[in-house]
Parts: structure tokens; C-alpha cells; sequence
């Protein structure tokens, strides 16, 4: 299994502390963000994980390594010339990731959800299977909605796509753009019914500004005393 973390992108919203370090090295509890992703692929038994970078990348380079403090092989997809978006960043990635399905985790978020858990397979007829969550206060309207095991584009009750997910890479074989997000990719699969989901049953964060890293730093150190 291979997993490829999405760690490309600016943190606008998160300046002025992404000003001088990529968003998924910003620590939360004494740890980047990134690092407790590495941790939990380590611990179900990843061996190879994929990191694409742009924005200040050779900081995540300079602070992961070869990745042998987790036990694991990280390959750098350097997107400093021109960041590719996620699709696009994916895409660009495909040949580090093989032919089999791999697990894709956003830099940018936190959670305590049991990797293990993570999905291994596709249902027969899909090209990614998403976990979502109950929308957040920043995004009321979520994404998707779920009917039968597959996602909906304009159902009822919809959730928030958390940045977990098991895809194929067929899904991205057929980009005509290099550079594209990664929305209207799942829209139009969703609309093909290639696309299956679940919701996420764990604490979850996108932590996309200062005001969400310090409520979940506070939360975390309130555990912590429990």
C-alpha cells in the first residue's frame, strides 16, 4: 500500500505563519502536522510514502528526510516550478505511485481516526472511495451527500470531504490539463457513479487558519490533562 501526502500548497488563509514555513510543517501539541500522518501510515504498515511540495518544499524535504526516523521511504514529487494543484499534483505523482490503488491524506489536516481503518479495496465500478465528515462551522453546505454507499452531488444532507481517500489512479490517467483541481475531477466521477464514500466516525480539523490551529491546539492540550 502507498499513500501520498498533499503538502503543495500556500496556506494563504494561514498567513502570516505560512509566510516563512509550509502549512503541513506547522506544529499543533509539539508536532508538525504532517508528522502525525507519517506516524499513523508507519504504524498500519506503509513502506512508501509520496510528498508533493511547491511552496518553501525544500523545508519539508530538510525536515522529513528519506523518512527512516518512521520506518518508511518517502519520495519527494517537487512541484517548485510550478504548483500543479491536487489533481494536477496527484497526476504529476503517478508514476511514484504505482498501478495500484493508494491512499491520498492532505497535509493540512488533523484527526485521530484509526488508519487502519482506511479502506484497502474499491467497490467494483468505482475509481476512489472518500470519507467525509459533518460539516464544520467554515463550511456549512458540505460537498457530497451519500445514498446507498455512493456519493451524491445534490442530495438532501450533505458532508465535508476531510482530505482521506482511496483512489485509483485511473482516475487521473485521463487529465487533459497538467495543472487542475481536484473537485471537478471527483464532480464528474461522482456523476458516473465511480465514486463511493463513507463518514469519518473520529475527531477531524482542517486546520486551514491561526484561529483553527490554536482551538485545536487548546483542545489537544486539554486531553492531554484529562
Amino acid at each position: 500500500m502507498r499513500a501520498i501526502i498533499l503538502a503543495a500548497g500556500r496556506g494563504e488563509r494561514m498567513r502570516p505563519l505560512t509566510d516563512s514555513l509550509p502549512k503541513p510543517l506547522l506544529k499543533v501539541a509539539g508536532k508538525s502536522l504532517i508528522e502525525y500522518h507519517l506516524e499513523k501510515l508507519a504504524a498500519v504498515g506503509v513502506t512508501t510514502v509520496v510528498i508533493n511540495h511547491a511552496w518553501l518544499g525544500h523545508k519539508i524535504v530538510d525536515s522529513l528526510g528519506d523518512g527512516s526516523r518512521w520506518g518508511l521511504a518517502i519520495v519527494y514529487s517537487d512541484e517548485s516550478t510550478q504548483a500543479l494543484e491536487t489533481a494536477g499534483g496527484i497526476a504529476n505523482a503517478l508514476p511514484l505511485l504505482g498501478s495500484e490503488p493508494f491512499w491520498v491524506i492532505n497535509g493540512d489536516i488533523w484527526t485521530d481516526f484509526d488508519f487502519s481503518l482506511l479502506p484497502k479495496t474499491l467497490t467494483s465500478g468505482c475509481l476512489a472511495h472518500l470519507l467525509l465528515t459533518k460539516n464544520p462551522e467554515h463550511h456549512p453546505n458540505g460537498d457530497f451527500s451519500i445514498n446507498d454507499h455512493l456519493l451524491n452531488i445534490d442530495g438532501a444532507v450533505k458532508y465535508t470531504y476531510t482530505g482521506l481517500g482511496l483512489y485509483h489512479p485511473q482516475l487521473f490517467t485521463s487529465l487533459t490539463v497538467k495543472r487542475m483541481a481536484l473537485a471537478p475531477i471527483l464532480k464528474q466521477a461522482i456523476n458516473q457513479h465511480q465514486i463511493s464514500g463513507q463518514i469519518l466516525s473520529a475527531q477531524w480539523t482542517d486546520v486551514g487558519t491561526p484561529e483553527r490551529l490554536s482551538t485545536l491546539e487548546y483542545q489537544l492540550e486539554l486531553e492531554d490533562k484529562e
